[in-house]
């Protein structure tokens, strides 16, 4: 098996996993996930941890992430298949924005971000704004298929003659969608 360990610090084993906070287990078991060939087990993500982390423990912290929408998971047999949600690009700004979901006043902190900004991150800011309104629709324009708020089955009613019984792709959701709000 082997491999490399993320986060083996040799030493006191139970005694040093002990004095690990949760964000840097956290932070370890999303680097393991991100060098991944692909959807991998908790014992795989373990062994990549090192000796010092039980299983238990790696399995609480997968299920953290996956409440925190930071991991998928599939089943696959009796357990399950782990792999990261998003970049690790994607999962700052998630975490971004669950700190923005968390303040009363959104306004000030947005004020209070932007204005902390050196020029360079305040001009990318301004680039990825302006890129963001051209591609969104105008109000005479159709909404594309993933912002078509109506039930597929209901369309039929609203179609043109060209379009009518065409099935509409389902939605995708993508990671920087939470970046942007959606």
């Amino acid at each position: 098996m082997g491999g490399k360990a993320f986060g083996n610090f040799g030493g006191a084993g139970r005694e040093r996993a002990r004095r690990r906070g949760q964000g840097q287990l956290e932070a370890q078991v999303l680097a393991a996930l991100h060098h991944a060939p692909g959807p991998v087990t908790a014992a795989w993500v373990q062994e990549r941890l090192g000796d010092d982390l039980a299983y238990t423990t790696v399995m609480t912290i997968l299920s953290r992430l996956h409440a925190k929408q930071a991991v998928t998971r599939e089943r696959s047999g009796r357990a399950y298949l782990w792999t990261p949600a998003a970049d690790e690009a994607g999962l700052a700004a998630l975490r971004m924005r669950r700190v923005l979901d968390g303040e009363p006043d959104r306004d000030a902190v947005l004020t209070s971000f932007v204005s902390a900004l050196s020029t360079h991150d305040e001009q990318l800011l301004r680039t990825l704004l302006d890129r963001d309104a051209a591609e969104a629709p105008t109000a005479t324009e159709a909404p594309t298929a993933t912002e078509d708020p109506t039930p597929a089955e209901d369309t039929a009613a609203t179609e043109s003659p060209t379009t009518a019984g065409t099935p509409t792709p389902p939605a995708r959701h993508h990671p920087s969608d939470e970046a942007r709000g959606g």
